[in-house]
């Protein structure tokens, strides 16, 4: 009955009687194997017939690539030549050592004068300059109505330049960018500029002694951007430049030490409405100031204390992209209620940093909290007196969200008490400028003390967009120094002007160890970007850190 056959199963259900069923069985039996085996023997053939035509065609196939490529290729001619030549061929042994020094070697000098460019820079960044020609870099060769250039928009010779990604750059001048949201105009702006105007011919002498350099560039801290060679900048579909040099990697880390942050945000319900908005604007504006020698946490209050990410209760994470992104989409989150009881919330961050400090965790350097609130804050100077006072170790910040002035003065009085600094952000545009100001605070002991460290960035990759508007990415790092007020009357101040900067494209360095001495073998089991299609290079990706993987391809 389990035969398929459709004779057999039909013959099943008509069985007379008990007695006639072994006949009746045996007679479907018959008649199945008579008809199906026949069927079966042909299925077979026919699939038998199939497969030996397949392999004929793959074959044929397979002999008429194989001729083909021979005859194009050249390879036997080149077996021919080599055959000719190789009583005269030999091995040479390579010394691995000696190879690996001399690569050595050859980067140390060529990031060495990286390194005197950019220091070269830091000097002229602090003189100042008799002509003063400022080639805002949006309004390049704009003209009105009339035909007349525009105001800071004089006529800019462009060229494509092959060293700079085929981009349309002047290699005799430099160009002067800013964010939307910085007026052109300012009068710190303007006296920024016509400072820092003598860069002009460093950075074309400094691209005539050494070729291989790419972009050099000075980052005020007032938020103009100053970059070599000059450059027309297009603002976005909405007529808006976001890019703030003081957000950049390079800036942050050459301006400020590595540092220890715990941000903690009011979320009581006095905080509702655009408050609320402007305080997550804040936060974010913060994480953005942040890299990856940083360390933080959030930490928002109201009746009670809560983590904004409870796997972080308790301990600071590196500031690296992914928290960063991390921290935002949780921020976004956060909902107003209830009463605001800070002194809980501060108690929390100053025991999260002394902890991470006694266990030598973290950055091992700048702590600071920032406060973000209204202002209706009690109860708070016992916490200070208790965690922080008489040393002062962790300068805290503070943020009064809103046009609300009537607790100004307790924010001030935390802010002066504790080695911070106080301001007001009343609008989301305010956010830009003010959170900033921390930065020269926390860079003041490095511009008192007049150390000008050498910092070198992590390798990072750099979208460039050509004349065509095709998009090529190249891996960068970035040599970078501060550059500090050295008038006499403000030295004592600390007062920071900017950061100079050059990109060193990792290319350069690859050019140093032709692929032909090196291994031909990627890293095992990592997770790995080729640095150029080119040379084939690896960078190695670890869950904190990014690096070269040494000379493998």
């Amino acid at each position: 009955r389990s035969c398929s056959c459709a004779r057999l199963q039909g013959l099943s259900p008509s069985l007379p009687t008990p007695s006639l069923a072994p006949f009746s069985l045996a007679l479907g039996v018959w008649a199945c194997v008579c008809t199906c085996i026949p069927v079966c023997m042909h299925a077979c053939t026919h699939v038998l017939l199939l497969s030996g035509r397949v392999k004929l065609w793959a074959d044929t196939f397979g002999q008429d690539l194989y001729d083909t490529v021979t005859k194009y290729s050249g390879s036997l001619l080149l077996q021919k030549k080599y055959k000719d030549v190789e009583s005269s061929l030999k091995i040479k042994e390579v010394d691995g050592l000696e190879l690996v020094r001399k690569f050595s070697e050859d980067m140390e000098t060529m990031l060495r004068r990286k390194v005197e460019a950019v220091q070269v820079l830091m000097v002229a960044g602090l003189l100042s300059h008799v002509d003063f020609d400022y080639y805002n870099s949006v309004l390049l060769n704009e003209k009105d109505s009339s035909g007349a250039y525009v105001e800071l928009g004089a006529e800019f010779l462009l060229e494509a330049n092959a060293h700079f990604s085929d981009l349309l750059v002047n290699t005799t001048l430099s160009s002067v960018q800013l964010p939307t949201n910085v007026y052109n105009k300012d009068p710190d702006i303007l006296n920024g500029i016509y400072m820092s105007e003598a860069l002009n011919a460093v950075f074309v002498e400094n691209f005539q002694r050494d070729p291989t350099l790419t972009w050099q560039y000075f980052g005020s801290s007032t938020g103009f951007f100053r970059i070599y060679p000059g450059i027309k900048w297009t603002p976005d579909e909405n007529g808006v430049i976001t890019f703030d040099c003081r957000n950049r990697g390079w800036y942050i880390q050459a301006a400020t030490s590595p540092k220890d942050i715990v941000i903690v945000v009011d979320t009581s319900g006095s905080m509702k409405g655009l408050r609320m908005t402007i305080a997550k604007h804040t936060v974010s504006t913060i994480l953005d100031t942040l890299g990856e020698n940083d360390f933080v946490n959030i930490i928002a209050y109201n009746d009670y204390i809560h983590y904004i990410e409870p796997c972080f209760k308790g301990i600071l994470v590196q500031a690296d992209r992914d928290n960063r992104e991390h921290f935002k989409q949780l921020v976004d989150e956060l909902m107003v209620k209830g009463v605001g009881v800070v002194d809980r919330a501060l108690r929390e961050a100053f025991q999260i940093l002394q902890q991470f400090q006694e266990a030598g965790q973290g950055s091992l350097c700048n702590q600071a909290i920032m406060l973000i609130t209204d202002g209706a804050v009690e109860d708070y100077e016992p916490v200070l007196e208790k965690y922080n006072w008489p040393d002062r170790k962790v300068r805290v910040f503070t943020y009064l969200i809103g046009r609300e002035v009537s607790f100004a003065d307790r924010l001030k009085w935390i802010a002066c008490n504790n080695k911070g600094y106080y301001t007001q952000i009343s609008t989301l545009a305010d956010a830009q400028e003010n959170v900033m100001e921390y930065l020269h605070v926390l860079s003041r002991p490095m511009v008192i003390n007049h150390d000008h460290d050498i910092t070198w960035t992590e390798a990072y990759i750099d979208s460039k967009v050509g004349p065509q508007g095709a998009q090529s990415l190249a891996l960068l790092t970035t040599v970078a120094m501060p550059v500090f007020s050295k008038k006499n009357e403000t030295r004592s101040h600390g007062i920071l002007l900017g950061v100079v900067g050059s990109d060193v494209a990792l290319r350069e360095l690859m050019k140093l160890a032709p692929r032909y001495k090196v291994s031909l073998d990627q890293p095992p089991d990592s997770p790995s970007i080729p640095v150029s299609p080119a040379w084939g290079a690896w960078l190695r990706l670890s869950e904190h850190q990014q690096w070269l993987h040494p000379l493998t391809s």
